[in-house]
């Protein structure tokens, strides 16, 4: 069965919801649609998503990090977090198993100004790494979300002036070639390997996005022996209300 799924960086879900959140939920129809960056707490918001299961993260800190998935099929199981009390504070982590497959919403720690937390990014990167790949021994993976990071100088419009900065580093663009080296799929470069000046993040800052300068930093990847199932993958570049954009996978599971 094809699954049209979605995932949105809505950079603070009360704002987003001011700007067309719910209107675009209703439109886009998803069978699932995961969200990063709620900057809820627990009872800070009630969303009237009919016919959908819904799945909260909150982080210990008010108003920061915090992720959602919303799903028409009820899943076999969910679990919050990746199981490592260090890296479970910040709400970073759904993973929902269905029949076939898990699906696992991330937002990935961000390096922050002046690289401040690079070195906790990549201890992050590597037990997210070996999350995943525990989760493979069962069945395949297909996870979603802002990874924080342009992998090639093709995702970004300005990869030369970004070479040191947060998101554009050697040290994060290497940890993601290991996802891919360890059996996944980017599946945008999958469908568009030489696809240039399309984006899914933009700075609020220097009318970036009128100017289209932005970065591809959200992310469907799925596991090797899904190749065969994957339709589609797409990024909405049409759609405001975050400094993101949504991004889709449509999948046969």
């Amino acid at each position: 069965m094809m699954k049209k799924m979605i995932s949105w960086n809505v950079n603070g879900l009360r704002a987003c919801v001011q700007k067309g959140f719910l209107e675009y939920f209703k439109e886009a129809d998803a069978d699932i649609f995961c969200i990063q960056e709620s900057k809820l707490q627990e009872g800070q918001i009630e969303l009237p998503l009919e016919g959908y299961h819904q799945y909260w993260n909150y982080a210990k800190k008010k108003g920061y990090s915090g992720t959602a998935v919303f799903s028409k099929e009820e899943p076999l199981s969910v679990s919050y977090g990746i199981g490592i009390e260090e890296h479970d504070q910040e709400g970073r982590v759904i993973t929902l198993e269905f029949d076939t497959y898990y699906l696992v919403t991330v937002y990935t720690p961000n390096s922050q100004n002046e690289l401040a937390r690079l070195p906790y990014r990549m201890t992050w990167e590597e037990a997210f790494l070996a999350y995943l790949k525990g989760l493979e021994k069962n069945k395949p993976v297909i996870f979603c979300g802002d990874l924080n990071v342009a992998h090639k100088e093709i995702d970004l419009k300005n990869p030369k002036t970004n070479r040191k900065n947060a998101g554009f580093t050697d040290e994060e663009r290497e940890k993601f070639s290991q996802i891919l080296e360890n059996g996944f799929i980017d599946t945008y470069r999958y469908f568009y390997p030489e696809q240039e000046g399309v984006y899914s993040w933009w700075s609020y800052r220097f009318r970036a996005r009128e100017k289209n300068a932005g970065w591809r930093i959200d992310y469907f990847c799925v596991s090797e022996c899904l190749k065969d199932r994957l339709v589609d993958a797409r990024i909405h570049t049409e759609i405001t209300g975050s400094d993101h954009c949504p991004v889709e996978l449509q999948i046969e599971v």
